[in-house]
């Protein structure tokens, strides 16, 4: 494979693995995951008490690394110009066909499907979808986009955002990461990371619906320089924890995520068990961290067979999907 499709293929293998490896403890608190694993290593089943993941066998991931999968292949069936309500009823046929879908679907997909299905208008239906399930899915977009014309990567995350998280909050989110993964997949150093994901956040906190909440761009500039003087991982992540906060908003899990990604470096593992272990949305802090350490070719490194094992419990193929984004970035 050319450098960029090795990229992006290391993108969609990182979104899997942080998918993953953050499922069991997803929506647990730090002290809780503690308890429960003393600390989280390795890919887990879904423990009996997370009414969110029981049932999950280890490796399964949730629908963080399938709506991922889900958004690719329309960007590379539509030339990267995507029918918002396609990408709606993609997801909805998805959620209708696996049981899963009850228990990790997010509550602004949620709400919007149920808004649009009352025949609310597309752009209305997202207006008050502040949560992390924008960001989640966004990489692929990033993976087609330039960060160093953020205003034009910023109008392509809004159309995917549009439907379910059409508000500054979660555009912003969303444009930090497809920004961050763009510049990994440029080749661009890690330390050049919080320039081009701070870029796209403030590039894309002018569009979408007015919310009341946190800057993602302060609260990004904050979290890179707190991890440029923390020099152990278990101190940065309790302040991160703490004060920044690891819920389902944009303006929590979504910085947190990046900064792990920060944080991290080019060790895949490694960025997959900070995220597994912060406490909070583990499962979609971990795939957003993970698609944009992979990006950054921390995947090269890593186990191949556990990436093809991935693949293979979640029935993924993530090869084609990269050369068809790669030939759409190019």
């Amino acid at each position: 494979m050319s450098g960029e499709v090795e990229r992006i293929y290391g993108m969609l293998v990182g979104c899997a693995v942080g998918d993953a490896m953050g499922m069991p403890a997803e929506m647990w608190s730090r002290q809780r995951i503690r308890r429960t694993f003393g600390r989280i290593t390795t890919f887990l089943p879904g423990p009996p008490d997370n009414e969110i993941s029981a049932g999950l066998s280890a490796y399964e991931t949730t629908d963080d690394t399938i709506v991922t999968t889900i958004v690719a292949q329309l960007l590379i069936e539509t030339g990267g110009e995507p029918d918002p309500l396609d990408l709606v009823h993609r997801i909805e046929q998805w959620a209708e066909e696996n049981p899963k879908s009850r228990t990790i679907i997010g509550p602004s997909t949620r709400r919007a499907f149920d808004q649009i299905a009352q025949g609310v208008p597309v752009a209305e239906a997202g207006k008050f979808g502040e949560t992390n399930g924008a960001s989640m899915r966004i990489s692929p977009v990033g993976a087609i986009s330039d960060y160093q014309k953020p205003e034009q990567l910023a109008s392509r995350v809004a159309r995917v955002c549009l439907a379910t998280h059409n508000t500054q909050s979660a555009i912003a989110g969303a444009c930090a990461v497809a920004a961050a993964v763009s510049q990994g997949i440029a080749g661009g150093p890690l330390a050049a990371l919080p320039e081009a994901a701070l870029a796209g956040a403030r590039a894309g906190a002018k569009r979408g619906y007015e919310v009341c909440g946190p800057s993602v761009a302060a609260r990004l500039a904050f979290l890179f320089e707190l991890s440029d003087r923390t020099a152990a991982d278990d101190a940065f992540a309790k302040q991160v924890y703490e004060l920044n906060g690891c819920g389902l908003p944009t303006a929590e899990s979504v910085p947190a995520a990046i900064a792990m990604a920060y944080r991290a470096g080019s060790n895949l593992l490694r960025c997959a068990q900070l995220c597994a272990n912060l406490g909070g949305d583990t499962d979609t802090m971990g795939a957003i961290a993970c698609a944009i350490a992979g990006a950054h070719g921390a995947a090269a490194g890593f186990d191949p067979a556990i990436a093809e094992k991935l693949q293979r419990v979640n029935g993924f193929d993530f090869r084609p999907l990269a050369e068809g984004l790669a030939k759409l970035r190019a």
